[in-house]
């Protein structure tokens, strides 16, 4: 386990039990340099403990990435819940998992992530102050879907400028794999521009209503959804769907989704679709909608502000796809090159003596609702 951390640099990873309420739940801080941790919590039910520790090791180091190419000044931070998210869901547990963020005492910021709703973001809430998404009435940004899907909407516009010299959707075929909140936000915005969505989804029933919604074609077996001949594969769901297997079947020019580690194996795999001329937008940037919406929110939140914001990563993907022109490599690195630089250079600065770090440190001063 410790070879695992240093390896990838992580300050903290923290293991919640509470058998009164069934949680079992593992907390990742990767990097706070440029602030507190933030990001989501998930809920899955994993096949193993192993499997949830790897996971929650690779998204909050991606995390770390995405607030940094995004330019905020936010660390990189996850946590999961073992469970499955339809039916082990409960006030207590959930309330439980909140006392175990407080007393991490603004280290990590907990979100909404993979199968949590508001409703859940509102139970931690009464337990701790260090949690974003919580709902608008009591004084959140709400589900930052709508947000992350426009954002995703913007870099698949991105790729495809560079792609086909024109950032326009009408009569591309994409290949979307999800139909969950943000897949369908997306697949709304690219429908009503013009595009022809396959869709697929492990739970069919949301596939075909999310078909019907939007004029799309049902993909029946979900695993045909990375053979088919389209111009554009939108992985939506879980990691892991750029491997060995799926590489020999894309027909795609565009590689562009929401969901988060798409690459199974990422410089080896990331090669490989350069190799092959795919166009590839990193997940980590194309899906950063999310945190730059509850970013939004610790500074007092304003809708029109975080989508205007989340609509720039049309100009991030497209200055990351130029560097990986220019200097001969794959997206991912160019995009890790870019935010590793930004860490570099802020963390210079912050080693510096201020008179004022009680405020201008971990926090900074915008986030004032963490401020007594």
């Amino acid at each position: 386990m410790f070879d695992e951390l240093y390896n990838n640099e992580h300050e903290q990873v923290v293991i919640c039990s509470d058998p009164d309420t069934g949680l079992k739940a593992i907390i990742a801080i990767h990097n706070t340099t440029l602030g507190p941790s933030l990001g989501g919590t998930r809920m899955w039910n994993y096949e193993s403990e192993e499997a949830a520790l790897r996971d929650v090791l690779r998204l909050s180091r991606g995390m770390t990435y995405k607030s940094a190419i995004s330019g905020l000044n936010l660390g990189g931070g996850k946590a999961i819940i073992i469970g499955d998210a339809r039916t082990d869901k409960t006030e207590a547990l959930f309330r439980a998992f909140g006392r175990f963020v407080d007393g991490l005492g603004g280290r990590y910021i907990t979100a909404e992530d993979v199968g949590m709703t508001e409703k859940e973001m509102e139970w931690i809430y009464s337990e701790t102050k260090y949690v974003t998404g919580i709902p608008k009435a009591l004084g959140g940004s709400g589900n930052p879907s709508p947000v992350t899907a426009y954002g995703v909407y913007m870099g698949v516009k991105a790729c495809a400028k560079k792609a086909y010299g024109s950032d326009s959707l009408e009569g591309k075929k994409i290949a979307l794999q999800g139909a969950g909140n943000v897949a369908s936000s997306f697949a709304r915005h690219a429908a009503k521009e013009g595009a022809k969505l396959y869709i697929s989804d492990i739970y069919e029933d949301k596939a075909k209503a999310l078909v019907e919604e939007v004029g799309g074609e049902l993909v029946n077996n979900p695993d045909d959804i990375y053979g088919l001949d389209v111009d554009i594969f939108t992985p939506s769901a879980l990691g892991g769907v750029i491997n060995d297997d799926t590489l020999k079947q894309f027909k795609c020019d565009i590689i562009a989704g929401a969901a988060n580690n798409v690459l199974d194996e990422e410089d080896k795999h990331g090669q490989m679709l350069l190799d092959k001329g795919i166009i590839y937008a990193p997940d980590y940037v194309i899906n950063a909608g999310g945190i730059i919406n509850i970013a939004s929110e610790l500074e007092g939140y304003d809708e029109e502000r975080a989508l205007n914001n989340a609509g720039n990563i049309y100009n991030t993907i497209t200055d990351i796809l130029s560097y990986s022109e220019e200097h001969g490599i794959p997206a991912h690195k160019a995009s890790n090159a870019l935010a590793e630089k930004r860490i570099e250079t802020v963390g210079k600065i912050k080693n510096k003596y201020s008179s004022n770090a009680h405020v201008s440190g971990r926090f900074g001063s915008m986030y004032k609702r963490f401020i007594d």
